[in-house]
């Protein structure tokens, strides 16, 4: 028996001496099969494939898809020159004046493989001198195709070789709650990404552009966002990230985007034409209120009243007056000022056009033949991202 025990614990101390050399020199030989977690489950681990996949719910995707047609946008303008910075008197009491060019920061979205370029035209009013970096790292200057002040849209162009673009969406079959991404390169520190969803959508008379139909967003949009992109989960273009409000300068989860569908349009007719083209009537509008109808004693419960006509213009030539109140041009009923606006610009200059008008207690319709709208000065924002 004793030798039994003996010989036992001999094999068993040579087995365990192997295992330990196979274990130190081959571990693999040893790890096959699955991994018991305690002694209740067992997991079999998937075979790297070398390629990391996004987890469950994640936008990495849209992200990667958008991202390469996101570009960074540096301007400078010269400093201006005061005349008198050559005269030894004025030197000797203000100094040296510092002529250093001003610079300024943006974002941009390559939409074209002919290297067209949508952003703010805030992001490059006035600049002397634009440069494009994309995410690639490749730089090239940029020139400006036009810009449309009254919707603050600039459209750019490039000279560089395979170009990544980014897809067009579909604004208007956006729905509040819907997730989105806002990409651009807030603060000069890199094409950064933010996450969000929309929280509004047809926003106006905030006094950011003469033509107001915003996507509202709570994704982190900064300095440095403007011209950028706000993307689906499906990585399509929805927005050109504009504004924000701002008590600090920086994000307070109220961010305002251009819909896709305003910018389309601009982009295609600056491409065309190298300017937007808009109808306008010469009318001062206000959104109708009891005060109002009182005081100019029209009955009307709905449309907009005019409180002002130009003198010769294309309404005045017409026959409207102060107190008319516009209820449908042509077969779009009118509902508030912004609206008006909207559909009036939409209209081909030269072309007559039904006016349906409420006048006291009547109702009566005309013809007015828009002309191009005037150009105006771009409004802006206290806090521009």
């Amino acid at each position: 028996m004793k030798r039994f025990w003996l010989l036992f614990s001999q094999a068993v101390t040579v087995l365990l001496a192997g295992y330990f050399v196979v274990s130190t020199l081959k571990p693999e030989w040893v790890r096959q099969g699955p991994t018991s977690l305690g002694g209740v489950v067992s997991v079999i681990q998937a075979p790297s494939s070398g390629v990391s996949q996004p987890a469950a719910g994640s936008l990495a995707a849209a992200a990667q898809r958008a991202s390469p047609a996101v570009v960074s946008i540096n301007t400078s303008k010269a400093a201006s020159r005061d005349p008198r910075s050559d005269d030894p008197w004025f030197r000797f009491f203000f100094g040296d004046q510092d002529n250093q060019p001003q610079m300024g920061l943006g974002s941009g979205v390559i939409v074209s493989p002919q290297g067209y370029i949508l952003t703010n035209n805030h992001v490059v009013a006035g600049a002397d001198e634009i440069e494009v970096t994309l995410n690639d790292a490749r730089r090239a200057d940029a020139k400006i195709i036009g810009t449309d002040p009254d919707t603050d849209l600039a459209v750019l162009k490039i000279e560089l070789d395979r170009l990544p673009t980014i897809s067009l969406g579909n604004s208007d079959s956006l729905q509040v709650g819907d997730q989105v991404l806002a990409i651009g390169n807030p603060f000069g520190v890199g094409q950064t990404v933010t996450s969000g969803i929309v929280s509004a959508l047809g926003r106006n008379q905030l006094g950011i552009n003469t033509f107001e139909n915003f996507i509202q967003t709570d994704a982190a949009i900064n300095p440095g966002n403007s011209g950028g992109a706000l993307v689906d989960v499906n990585g399509n273009l929805e927005g050109i990230n504009t504004a924000i409000y701002s008590r600090s300068g920086g994000s307070m989860g109220i961010g305002f985007a251009i819909p896709v569908s305003t910018a389309k349009q601009v982009l295609q007719d600056i491409v065309k034409d190298g300017k937007v083209t808009r109808g306008w009537i010469g009318v001062e509008p206000n959104d109708l209120s009891t005060e109002l109808a009182e005081t100019f004693g029209v009955k009307a419960d709905r449309g907009v009243i005019i409180t002002g006509v130009l003198q010769n213009g294309p309404a005045a030539r017409a026959g409207l007056r102060p107190g008319d109140v516009i209820t449908k041009v042509a077969d779009t009923e009118i509902g508030n000022v912004q609206q008006l606006l909207t559909t009036v610009a939409a209209l081909k200059p030269g072309t007559a056009t039904r006016f349906d008008l409420q006048r006291g207690s009547s109702s009566l319709q005309v013809d007015v033949t828009p002309v191009p709208r005037p150009s105006t000065p771009l409004r802006r924002l206290p806090e521009r991202e």
